[in-house]
Protein backbone atom coordinates (compact mmCIF):
# COMPACT_ATOMS: atom_id res chain seq x y z
CA UNK A 1 0.00 0.00 0.00
CA UNK A 2 1.44 3.25 -0.91
CA UNK A 3 2.60 6.04 1.88
CA UNK A 4 1.84 9.47 1.70
CA UNK A 5 3.54 12.18 3.64
CA UNK A 6 2.62 15.63 3.38
CA UNK A 7 4.36 18.34 4.31
CA UNK A 8 3.33 21.78 4.97
CA UNK A 9 5.24 25.08 4.24
CA UNK A 10 4.48 27.26 7.25
CA UNK A 11 3.56 31.12 6.79
CA UNK A 12 1.39 32.38 9.35
CA UNK A 13 0.47 29.53 11.67
CA UNK A 14 2.54 26.98 13.93
CA UNK A 15 3.14 23.92 13.27
CA UNK A 16 0.79 22.97 16.57
CA UNK A 17 -1.80 24.98 15.61
CA UNK A 18 -2.01 23.40 12.22
CA UNK A 19 -1.74 19.78 13.88
CA UNK A 20 -4.72 21.12 16.10
CA UNK A 21 -6.80 21.84 12.67
CA UNK A 22 -5.40 19.18 10.84
CA UNK A 23 -6.02 16.39 13.45
CA UNK A 24 -9.84 17.68 13.79
CA UNK A 25 -10.33 17.80 9.93
CA UNK A 26 -9.04 14.11 9.82
CA UNK A 27 -11.41 13.13 13.07
CA UNK A 28 -14.11 14.20 11.19
CA UNK A 29 -13.61 12.07 8.53
CA UNK A 30 -13.68 9.01 10.35
CA UNK A 31 -9.86 8.66 10.91
CA UNK A 32 -7.89 8.06 13.93
CA UNK A 33 -4.88 10.56 14.75
CA UNK A 34 -1.41 10.53 16.48
CA UNK A 35 0.04 13.74 16.66
CA UNK A 36 3.64 12.96 17.91
CA UNK A 37 5.53 15.91 19.71
CA UNK A 38 9.13 16.55 20.77
CA UNK A 39 8.72 17.09 24.23
CA UNK A 40 5.63 16.21 26.79
CA UNK A 41 5.45 20.11 27.67
CA UNK A 42 4.46 20.83 23.99
CA UNK A 43 1.90 17.82 24.16
CA UNK A 44 0.46 19.16 27.34
CA UNK A 45 0.40 22.77 25.40
CA UNK A 46 -0.96 20.70 22.46
CA UNK A 47 -3.86 19.28 24.86
CA UNK A 48 -4.61 23.04 26.13
CA UNK A 49 -5.05 24.15 22.59
CA UNK A 50 -7.42 21.35 21.65
CA UNK A 51 -9.51 21.96 24.62
CA UNK A 52 -9.53 25.60 24.07
CA UNK A 53 -11.21 25.02 20.75
CA UNK A 54 -15.10 26.24 20.53
CA UNK A 55 -17.50 24.07 21.85
CA UNK A 56 -18.73 23.12 18.45
CA UNK A 57 -15.04 22.37 17.31
CA UNK A 58 -14.09 20.23 19.88
CA UNK A 59 -12.67 16.75 19.31
CA UNK A 60 -12.08 14.39 21.45
CA UNK A 61 -8.39 13.51 21.73
CA UNK A 62 -6.17 12.33 25.02
CA UNK A 63 -2.61 12.51 25.99
CA UNK A 64 -0.79 9.02 25.90
CA UNK A 65 -0.63 7.13 28.85
CA UNK A 66 -3.82 8.94 30.34
CA UNK A 67 -6.34 5.92 32.23
CA UNK A 68 -9.22 6.18 29.62
CA UNK A 69 -11.95 3.39 29.31
CA UNK A 70 -11.68 3.79 25.51
CA UNK A 71 -8.81 4.97 22.76
CA UNK A 72 -9.53 8.35 22.00
CA UNK A 73 -9.66 9.22 18.40
CA UNK A 74 -6.54 11.76 18.56
CA UNK A 75 -3.73 10.63 20.42
CA UNK A 76 -0.82 13.12 21.82
CA UNK A 77 2.12 11.67 22.66
CA UNK A 78 6.13 12.57 22.39
CA UNK A 79 9.16 10.83 22.95
CA UNK A 80 9.58 8.22 24.76
CA UNK A 81 5.88 7.63 25.73
CA UNK A 82 3.18 6.12 23.33
CA UNK A 83 -0.25 4.37 23.62
CA UNK A 84 -0.15 0.85 20.91
CA UNK A 85 -3.42 1.78 18.99
CA UNK A 86 -3.80 1.34 15.49
CA UNK A 87 -3.98 4.62 14.14
CA UNK A 88 -4.31 5.85 10.64
CA UNK A 89 -2.20 9.44 10.56
CA UNK A 90 0.84 10.54 11.76
CA UNK A 91 1.26 14.17 12.72
CA UNK A 92 4.70 14.39 13.35
CA UNK A 93 6.02 17.55 15.50
CA UNK A 94 9.39 15.94 16.46
CA UNK A 95 12.47 16.78 14.92
CA UNK A 96 13.42 13.35 13.52
CA UNK A 97 10.88 11.34 11.71
CA UNK A 98 9.84 8.70 14.78
CA UNK A 99 10.78 5.47 14.42
CA UNK A 100 7.13 3.94 14.45
CA UNK A 101 6.27 6.02 11.30
CA UNK A 102 6.46 2.84 9.04
CA UNK A 103 3.46 1.73 11.00
CA UNK A 104 1.50 4.45 9.25
CA UNK A 105 0.02 4.96 5.75
CA UNK A 106 0.02 8.45 5.91
CA UNK A 107 1.88 11.39 7.37
CA UNK A 108 1.81 14.91 8.26
CA UNK A 109 4.92 17.19 8.49
CA UNK A 110 5.76 21.20 8.94
CA UNK A 111 8.15 23.09 7.35
CA UNK A 112 9.15 26.31 9.65
CA UNK A 113 10.48 29.52 8.38
CA UNK A 114 13.32 29.20 10.72
CA UNK A 115 16.31 27.98 8.90
CA UNK A 116 17.84 25.38 11.62
CA UNK A 117 14.09 24.03 11.40
CA UNK A 118 13.86 24.43 8.03
CA UNK A 119 17.10 21.75 7.47
CA UNK A 120 15.51 19.70 9.56
CA UNK A 121 11.95 19.43 7.71
CA UNK A 122 14.78 18.91 4.44
CA UNK A 123 16.26 15.98 6.37
CA UNK A 124 13.03 14.58 7.00
CA UNK A 125 11.71 14.95 3.70
CA UNK A 126 14.99 12.93 2.59
CA UNK A 127 14.65 10.47 4.53
CA UNK A 128 10.86 9.73 4.03
CA UNK A 129 11.77 9.89 0.17
CA UNK A 130 14.22 6.74 1.03
CA UNK A 131 11.94 5.07 2.95
CA UNK A 132 9.44 4.93 -0.51
CA UNK A 133 7.19 7.68 0.72
CA UNK A 134 5.09 9.36 -1.87
CA UNK A 135 5.97 13.36 -0.97
CA UNK A 136 3.86 16.11 -1.67
CA UNK A 137 4.06 19.93 -0.41
CA UNK A 138 1.56 22.27 0.41
CA UNK A 139 1.68 25.97 1.03
CA UNK A 140 -0.31 27.16 4.16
Amino acid sequence: MAKNAQFYILKEQTAEQLACDLAAQSWRLGRKVLIACETEQQALDIDEALWAREPDEFVPHNLSGEATQYAAPIEISWKGKRNAQRRDLLINLQQDVPEFSNSFTQLIDFVPQQEEQKAQARERYKMLRQQGWQLSTENQ
